[in-house]
């Protein structure tokens, strides 16, 4: 009998454990946006999804309390602009969990606290190694105020790894794989964490798409899979082959067991002409397969690691209008600003989905002409300090616009925007300047020029 009740309380604990730790993703919730709805109308949106789990990028209160006493848990962050200053102080740690955690914690289901956004992809080498320390201050205040169930973590994009592919030879930068990972790896382990990564097949997709396969990208291949020669493992898509280089990288510094939460993953819906792929028939398609893998019970988990959960957040809830850089960045979103869908898609991986889906018009490099002009809808208001920027950076940019120039009349603000910033994206696109001004431009193929006002452009 004791044998039998030992076996059963065993079997429950399995199942409470697979329960919260069940691969349904949840989402990631932006506000960089000016036309986004309320917390409260978002948080039923969420619920509309069947999201489970919400991640945030900062601790906003109004959200949080929006989500007191939903069965939603939650992820918060601490900005990136904290972290040094918190690396350093116990007191300062403390003050942020008091006045970010403990207004809302239990009754908020907060279980995931975040120390920073994608901080080893910075420049900053005070920011980085600043990093661990912070966590560990972080892990200290909840402890010390009775916080019990937030793990603390931080996430990573794959520039933290220097070598990727195959799997196999996953590694981490040298320049963070000591000094950084190995003692995040160390405190994690510790902690029962997760390593939290942002894993973008888009991207590694779009860098050499006349090499790599789409369908290999989105989930549909059939006839293509990807051999690693070291352990003989099968890749039959990107994203598995993406997480298993992490998989490696933490076994090559001793750390082979730390489980992977997914803290970014998604495919945007639109993007610019230079942006191959960008278009809702591979969003929907991707966000439906990836959300179908990891809700699968049994688990599917990945070569690497089959058979286990591997818990995610989609991004994003919406497109975000206010999101800089290029185009993509804007549109990531299953959901439009208005709350309507982008397309069909269920959190819970149970729906089958029978609308037919827009056919992809971008999948090939966009070869012609590109001009940058005012969004439609921008606000004229703001036009002003944007088109001062565009002058402002020299090489004689705007000087067809000035009094007496072939492009002065008619003497419109927004014509004068779509000329600077036409001109501006000309010149220094190449050395990363966007065709974005804080959302008030966006590209076109259809030429601006009238009578002798020619708009420099873009060739591709």
């Amino acid at each position: 009998m004791s044998l039998l009740y030992h076996l059963l309380a065993l079997s429950l604990l399995i199942s409470v454990s697979g329960a919260k730790f069940s691969g349904r993703p949840g989402i990631n919730y932006g506000q960089l946006g000016n036309n986004l709805p309320s917390p409260s109308d978002s948080i039923n949106l969420i619920k509309s999804l069947n999201a489970k789990r919400v991640k945030l990028y900062d601790a906003n209160p109004k959200i949080l309390t929006a989500l007191k006493s939903t069965d939603i848990s939650v992820s918060v962050m601490v900005p990136n602009q904290l972290i040094v200053n918190i690396s350093k102080s116990n007191s300062l740690s403390d003050d942020w969990i008091r006045s970010n955690i403990l207004p809302f914690y239990p009754t908020t289901k907060i279980r995931y606290l975040l120390v920073g956004n994608e901080i080893l992809s910075s420049s900053d080498s005070e920011l980085k190694s600043s990093l661990v320390p912070a966590m560990r201050k972080i892990q200290r205040s909840l402890k010390s105020l009775g916080v019990k169930k937030v793990k603390v973590g931080t996430t990573l994009a794959v520039d933290v790894l220097q070598s990727s592919f195959p799997p196999s030879s996953g590694e981490f930068r040298t320049d963070i794989s000591g000094l950084v990972m190995k003692p995040m790896l160390q405190f994690l382990n510790r902690t029962k964490s997760f390593l939290f990564v942002d894993v973008y097949p888009y991207f590694a997709w779009a860098q050499d798409p006349k090499h790599m396969d789409l369908d290999y990208a989105i989930f549909e291949s059939t006839n293509v899979t990807v051999p690693d020669p070291v352990t003989n493992l099968t890749y039959h898509n990107l994203f598995d082959q993406m997480i298993d280089a992490f998989v490696f990288a933490m076994k090559r510094i001793g750390y082979p067991d730390i489980r992977i939460w997914v803290a970014e993953t998604g495919w945007p819906n639109n993007g610019d002409y230079d942006q191959i792929g960008a278009n809702i028939y591979n969003a929907a398609t991707y966000n439906r397969n990836v959300v179908k893998k990891l809700a699968a019970e049994p688990p599917v988990g990945t070569p690497a690691r089959p058979g286990k959960v591997l818990p995610a957040f989609v991004f994003a809830l919406y497109n975000e209008n206010q999101k800089t850089g290029p185009g993509t960045e804007r549109h990531f979103g299953l959901l439009h600003p208005n709350g309507s869908q982008v397309y069909g898609i269920d959190l819970s991986g149970k729906t089958e989905y029978k609308e037919s889906l827009p056919a992809p018009e971008n999948n090939e490099l966009y070869k012609g002409k590109i001009w940058c002009v005012v969004a439609k809808g921008a606000n004229w208001t703001q036009l002003g300090e944007a088109l001062s920027y565009a002058c402002s950076q020299g090489n004689n940019t705007c000087d067809p616009i000035q009094s007496g120039g072939p492009c002065h009349k008619p003497d419109l603000t927004v014509l004068h925007a779509s000329y600077a910033f036409s001109s501006y994206w000309a010149q220094f696109r190449k050395s990363g300047g966007s065709c974005s001004f804080n959302g008030l431009a966006t590209q076109t193929i259809k030429d601006p020029s009238y009578g002798r006002c020619e708009f420099p452009s873009v060739t591709l």
